[in-house]
Order: structure tokens, then sequence, then C-alpha cells
């Protein structure tokens, strides 16, 4: 997937320090900026950037300058005589290099790098998405915490009206002393009951913090957002989201580019087998001062003559040269042989590797696919669960009020309703986690 994974939460968007509660967006928005992981793959991806430009700076002519001091004292044979050698040369030269033909070499690697860059930035949307899936998965465990809280919160006053209740009838004699300590241990349960959901909040929040890999964790917190309580179930089919996932999602597209560049490295090592030609131009000069004497040799008439200066060498000895080299490879002892057959090797892998990216995409699709029927199917079973056990509780609290049945009864018929509930709630967020994660194999956007 070539853009970065956007998740929408469907709010207004707002700035992370304009308010205290984070959306699902800024949090996503958050991670990919600042995980260590990510910026990891950022500085992988700097360096076949700069491998790039280096492949395509290759085009150009090496160009190189030089220049020499030398300095010798000593005797120098003359026929049957020596004579005393002392001197001081000065040499200046610039040249350049280009490499004319080895059947395409540097084009091909140009193509190899550019593939490598590629697989580079795909790597990094990879890590990116799944940070977002993290993100969202821990997102939705927060609100539902938060949703059992209110759940709690709603059994906690229940019990407490309860026990209210329990009191002014046992004060007036209606109800025996047991039904008033029965009603406070019911009202002291809920309580425990509200304070284990709170800190599951707390617990949730601090695991999303970390995800987030925020310093400042106690101040954390989310908006809070209403899930529909009526869900419907996908109609999407396992084979149009496999397709969409084969095209779409960053590990295929970083398998691919990297079998096109073990293909293009093969072409590369292949070009050893060609000759190369190569060019070379460049001018120099030189300056060369005997130390001994004044004088450089004598002229036509026998006189001698006077040792130019340094410009003045520098000027009569400056030449130019020019060249072509041409090198053909004829024995290397096979070892160009076996580099091909190696790339070739590299290919295989790289297939290979494509082959369980994508069964890891099917296996997650198929995976989605299962999760998404089946807490479908829990949900609509908690609904009915729920209904009944909200219709016995009214019974109960009728019965109970008419003195037909004891509070043991009453508490526990609460209890079911409450535990009811909550498995609504936990089979709500289930199915609605495994239904956005089809659909961002499917191509859509995290939503909620």
């Amino acid at each position: 997937m070539k853009k970065v994974l956007t998740v929408v939460l469907g709010l207004a968007f707002a700035g992370i320090n304009a308010q205290e509660k984070w959306s699902l967006r800024e949090c996503v928005d958050y991670a990919v900026k600042h995980n260590l992981q990510v910026i990891q793959n950022e500085y992988s991806k700097q360096i076949q950037d700069s491998n790039l430009r280096m492949a395509q700076k290759n085009y150009l002519p090496t160009v190189s300058a030089s220049m020499g001091n030398n300095v010798s004292f000593g005797q120098a044979s003359l026929g049957t005589t020596s004579i005393r050698n002392d001197q001081f040369s000065n040499s200046a030269n610039i040249g350049a290099d280009i490499l004319i033909y080895n059947n395409g070499r540097l084009e091909k690697t140009v193509r190899k790098t550019q593939f490598d860059v590629e697989a580079s930035q795909y790597d990094i949307e990879t890590i990116k998405n799944d940070i977002s899936l993290q993100i969202a998965r821990q997102y939705l465990t927060t609100l539902l915490n938060k949703e059992i809280v209110k759940i709690a919160q709603s059994a906690a006053e229940n019990a407490k009206k309860q026990f209210d209740r329990a009191k002014i009838t046992t004060d007036v004699g209606t109800t025996a002393q047991t039904v008033v300590a029965e009603a406070e241990a019911a009202w002291a349960r809920e309580k425990q009951n509200l304070k284990t959901a709170e800190i599951n909040v707390d617990r949730s929040l601090f695991a999303l913090a970390q995800l987030l890999q925020l310093k400042d964790y106690k101040s954390f917190d989310v908006e809070d957002v209403e899930i529909s309580e009526q869900l419907a179930p996908q109609m999407i089919s396992v084979d149009e989201v496999l397709n969409t996932a084969y095209e779409s999602q960053p590990q295929i597209k970083a398998a691919e580019s990297r079998i096109k560049s073990a293909e293009a490295q093969t072409e590369v090592t292949k070009t050893a087998f060609w000759p190369t030609l190569t060019a070379s131009v460049g001018v120099g000069t030189f300056y060369r001062n005997l130390l001994n004497t004044a004088y450089s040799g004598y002229d036509q008439m026998g006189n001698a003559t006077k040792e130019p200066g340094f410009f003045q060498q520098y000027k009569d000895n400056f030449g130019q040269q020019g060249g072509l080299n041409l090198n053909i490879p004829i024995f290397n002892k096979g070892i160009t042989k076996l580099q091909v057959e190696q790339s070739k090797i590299n290919e295989n892998i790289a297939k290979n590797s494509l082959e369980q990216q994508q069964q890891a995409v099917r296996q997650n699709v198929q995976q989605a696919q299962f999760d998404v029927d089946a807490n479908y199917e829990v949900y609509l079973s908690a609904l009915e669960a729920a209904k009944s056990s909200k219709l016995a509780m009214e019974f109960a609290d009728k019965s109970y009020a008419a003195g037909r049945t004891t509070i043991f009864d009453l508490n526990i018929a609460r209890n079911n309703y409450a535990n009811a509930q909550g498995s609504v709630e936990q089979a709500k967020y289930n199915y609605v986690f495994s239904l956005k994660l089809l659909n961002f194999y499917a191509g859509i956007p995290l939503s909620l």
C-alpha cells in the first residue's frame, strides 16, 4: 500500500496539545511519527537513498589531480666518469577517466538500487500498518473497559438502592436482619467490581500509552466513542479481500520489489563476462632544478645554457595525453559464473519470501473472516442472553418486592444480568475489531 495507513475516527480533529483526550487518529498519527522502529527503518531507507544517488553519479567521469616534489643527492654515471647529480623536481598533473562500455552495468546497478529503495519504503509502511492495528485494538479495548465501568456503576447504584430499601424494611421490622446484611454485602461486591473495572480502564490506557511511547502516561486519556448497538453482518467475500490484499499490502509490495532487485543484481553480475572500455584524458607539466649548478646543458655552439626558471619550465614542459583502455575478461577461475549462480539463488530466496508473505496475508485474512463470523454469532447470542437475563431480573425484583423470593435470588438475577451486559459489550467490541481488520485487508481505512 503506497499511501500511509490513515485511521479515520469520524470526529473533529484538533491538535494533540489543544485537548486532554486523544482521538484514534491522533494516537495513530503520533505513533507512526515517533515509534523508534519506524525511525530505525527510515534511517535504513536514507542509506538506500544514498546508495541510489551514488549509483547515479557513477555516470560522471572520475577526475583527479596530483602534485609531487622530489629531491635527490649523489653521483651520476657519465661514460667512464661520474658527476655530481643533486637535483629537485616538481610535477603537476590532472586527469579524468570515464566508463564508455560495460554492457549496461551502470544502468542495471541504478535499476537494482531503485528496487532496494522501493522495498525500504514498503518496509516502513508495513511497520506503520502493524503499529496502527495495535493502536486500534488497544483503543477499542480501552473503550470496552469504559463501557464495563458504566455497567458496574449502574450495578453499584442498583445495589445501593437495594441496600437503602432493605435497611428501611429491616428498621420497621418487615424483613430480617439478614436481608440488610446481604444487601450491604451485595453493595460492597458491586463497589469492588466497579473499582476493578476502573483499574482495568487505567491499565488499558497505560498499555496504549506504552504503545505510543509516551513519557507522561498518567494524564493520558482517549475520547469516548459510542459504538452502535445495531451491528450488521459483513458481506465481503474472502476472495475479494485476498485479491485486494495481494495488490495493496506493503509487505507483499516489498517482497515483489526485492525479487526485481535480485533479478537486476543477476544482470549486473553478468556484465563481468563482457569487455570494459574506458577513456582517459589528462594534462601535466614538470619542473627540474640541478642543485649543484645553475646550468642545464650546452647549446649548439658549445656554450653553457642557464637553467630556465620555474614558470618557464612549467610552460615549456606542458603536455596532454588521452587514451582508450579495453579490458577483455578471459579467465578468472570461474568466479563470475559462480557469482551469477549465487545471484540466481538470491532470486529464488526472494521469490520464496514473496510466497511466505502471501501465505501470511492469506492466513490473516482467513483468520479475520473466521473471527468476524464467529464474533457476530457470539454477539447475537450475547444479546439474546442479556435480554433473557434482564427479564429474569425484572421478575426477580417484582417477586422480591412481593415477598415471594429472597434477596439472595434477587442478587443472583442482578449479577447474571450484569455479566450478560458485559458479555454483550465484549462480543460487540470483538466483532467490531475483527470486522475493521478484515476491512483493512480489503483496502478500507480503519474507522469507528
